[in-house]
């Protein structure tokens, strides 16, 4: 046997040939008179069977982390791959649309400066037709003149009065004094141009509304509501889809998850998110008054906080046709028309919850540096 030394009990110089299961170690047969005398040995074969079996294990608990982690890295990879090419695409739309733009910039101020210029052409035009009428006038008077000025310094009667009597009458005059050129105006000019820059810019962003709205949709979830923390004067439906207030305090078992503040109403779905994007839309028609939004776990479900961030709520209320964000203070928000649908979207990670009228695809509000814990 090779190294036999190693083999060889360095206290007994005896062949180890037994393992102590209670100190982990191989011993020879006086050890275990001695040392391990208490303790509970088995042949080397037996234990080496019994490690190489928890070998085995070890190894495949060992490959499957491995494989594990290739799939993750393979998840990151496919996530930044993805990344790409929702950038790529983002820029692309980003790039038609400041183009469309730009051009529609471009056309508004050449359709700008050509409608300047033909008015100061019109005015230039009429200068220039009066002043070749005046021009002819003053030479028909100075011809005129021609003609008067020898005919004044003759002392001949006659050849006066025959000579008068040849002169041509002249043309009647033209009353100068009403005659006028006027600058051309430009007002409203300006506001006009920027008029259809802005009716362009406004089409230009419902179409952004409308991508917005549809990137965000895809990540859509099914929630439904949670009857154990529902507030007990809530009433919800058998499918967990619907809520009302019935007005009545319901007496029920007592739950620590339910919201049972008194001064608000309210239920959480069965689902909660940690991470990632979630969208979920919510049917508020004919309701005249109504909360929504997303709310951290760790809430204060008994009451005594009022709804803002700081305590974990990013909802949206309705009530006499005011719509507000929660927060301290409030944000007023603009009400076009009744809203009929929600849509909420939350991205976990970037700390943002945003608000959308789903019906008119338009953003109602955004919060911004969220913190979910």
């Amino acid at each position: 046997m090779d190294h036999l030394e190693d083999r060889m009990c360095k206290k007994h110089d005896r062949l180890l040939e037994l393992f102590c299961q209670t100190e982990q170690e191989c011993v020879c047969l006086l050890c275990t008179e001695t040392d391990h005398k208490s303790h509970p040995v088995v042949p080397l074969k037996e234990e080496y069977e019994v490690k190489t079996a928890l070998l085995g294990k070890i190894e495949a608990e060992v490959q499957q982390m491995i494989q594990e982690r290739k799939l993750k890295i393979k998840e990151i990879k496919d996530i930044v791959e993805l990344s790409n090419k929702d950038a790529d695409g983002v820029i692309a739309d980003g790039l038609q649309v400041f183009t469309a733009f730009m051009r529609r910039v471009e056309k508004c101020r050449n359709d700008f400066n050509q409608t300047v210029k033909e008015r100061l052409k019109t005015t230039e035009k009429q200068a220039e037709d009066l002043i070749k009428e005046l021009e002819q006038e003053i030479e028909d008077l100075t011809n005129r003149s021609s003609e008067v000025k020898p005919l004044s310094h003759t002392k001949d009667h006659l050849h006066f009065l025959q000579t008068f009597r040849s002169l041509k009458d002249p043309p009647p005059p033209r009353d100068w004094t009403t005659v006028e050129v006027r600058p051309p105006s430009y007002v409203g000019t300006l506001r006009r141009s920027l008029d259809q820059l802005e009716e362009t810019l406004n089409m230009e962003m419902k179409k952004l509304r409308d991508d917005e709205l549809r990137r965000v949709q895809q990540y859509e979830v099914d929630v439904t509501l949670d009857p154990d923390t529902a507030h007990p004067k809530l009433i919800l439906s058998e499918d967990g889809k619907q809520v009302h207030d019935g007005g009545v305090w319901k007496i029920l078992p007592d739950n620590p998850k339910r919201c049972t503040d008194h001064l608000y109403t309210c239920v959480l779905t069965r689902q909660s998110f940690s991470s990632g994007r979630f969208y979920f839309e919510v049917q508020v028609k004919d309701n005249t008054a109504w909360g929504l939004g997303v709310v951290g776990e760790s809430i204060d479900r008994k009451g005594g906080n009022r709804w803002s961030p700081g305590a974990g709520y990013w909802t949206l209320w309705y009530n006499n046709d005011e719509l507000v964000f929660n927060d301290n203070p409030d944000v007023s928000l603009p009400l076009r028309a009744e809203l009929q649908k929600v849509g909420v979207f939350v991205d976990y990670d970037e700390g943002l919850v945003s608000f959308y009228d789903v019906e008119a695809r338009v953003h109602i509000y955004s919060a911004t540096g969220c913190t979910f814990d």
